[in-house]
């Protein structure tokens, strides 16, 4: 199961960095409010998903501010290093161990079903960019997972 999960971070980082040069390439997109909040959103919880799942403190009670696009960016690009370093000293074992997630308070998981969250839900939040892109007057990269497998697996490649 770990090296799915490695393969599927692999292509999460190639898909993000695929939907931030096509986002960055659309002048309307950068400016784009709605684009803005659910980069934050995408990012912020990819990272809450990560220190969840190391057993990082989270408090709640610290408003999540939105960071700007350049520091969000940055902040997607340690979290995608950060999550690599994770997964290679990750165990089966561990992937068992249950996890709290504190913004559902009677949840019992366990650290795979907190890692498979983290990328359901972020593929949704793309595909949510990629539409308003278009919107935008944009072009969205087709980053399925399956284009991902047929072009080789590339490494991400951030503009």
């Amino acid at each position: 199961m770990i090296e799915l999960l490695r393969d599927l971070y692999n292509y999460q980082e190639w898909a993000d960095a695929e939907s931030w040069k096509a986002i960055e390439a659309t002048p309307a997109a950068v400016q784009d409010e709605q684009i803005f909040k659910t980069l934050n959103h995408l990012h912020q919880v990819q990272y809450g998903f990560l220190m969840i799942c190391r057993g990082d403190p989270i408090d709640m009670n610290t408003a999540r501010e939105p960071l700007p696009l350049d520091k969000l960016k940055q902040l997607a690009r340690r979290y995608h290093s950060e999550v690599n370093q994770y997964l290679e000293s990750l165990s089966e074992d561990r992937l068992k161990a249950p996890v709290t997630v504190p913004w559902f308070k009677e949840l019992k998981t366990n650290v795979l079903e907190a890692s498979t969250q983290a990328l359901l839900h972020t593929q949704g939040h793309r595909a949510q960019n990629a539409t308003r892109l278009r919107e935008l007057g944009g072009s969205s990269p087709i980053v399925d997972y399956i284009v991902w497998c047929y072009k080789g697996r590339p490494a991400a490649q951030w503009g």
